[in-house]
């Protein structure tokens, strides 16, 4: 496993929470890197993305406005800012990191996937 998602739990409504991702080895420094997240019984959804050296970012319509994302390339980790959480952001989060010169949304163009973190937002 080259990318490691932490930082999950249980969270009230309303409150804030920070997601990280680790990329092990300085492998993925060059490559967009993505947060999705999947809810019971729901497939897997974009969440938000950052460009390789953070100078483009895409968020989800459902997080616009909420949710952050930022990366300290020394360090080789990227993070999700989560605010204003509600029940609908439950769920299983995940990063992953694009294929070469890629900057999208779509699942299929993340070959490269770490083990997820559970949020859960109580009301």
């Amino acid at each position: 496993v080259q990318l490691q998602a932490s930082g999950g739990g249980t969270v009230q409504a309303g409150s804030y929470l920070r997601l990280s991702c680790a990329s092990f080895r300085n492998t993925f420094s060059n490559n967009t890197v993505g947060w999705f997240r999947q809810a019971p019984g729901k497939e897997r959804e974009f969440v938000g993305a950052i460009s390789w050296n953070g100078g483009s970012r895409l968020f989800a319509e459902s997080v616009k406005g909420r949710f952050n994302v930022s990366r300290d390339r020394t360090k080789h980790l990227v993070y999700l800012q989560m605010n204003s959480v509600n029940a609908e952001d439950t769920g299983v989060y995940y990063c992953a990191a694009a294929r070469k010169s890629y900057s999208g949304s779509s699942s299929s163009d993340y070959p490269y996937w770490g083990q997820g973190t559970l949020v859960t937002v109580s009301s």
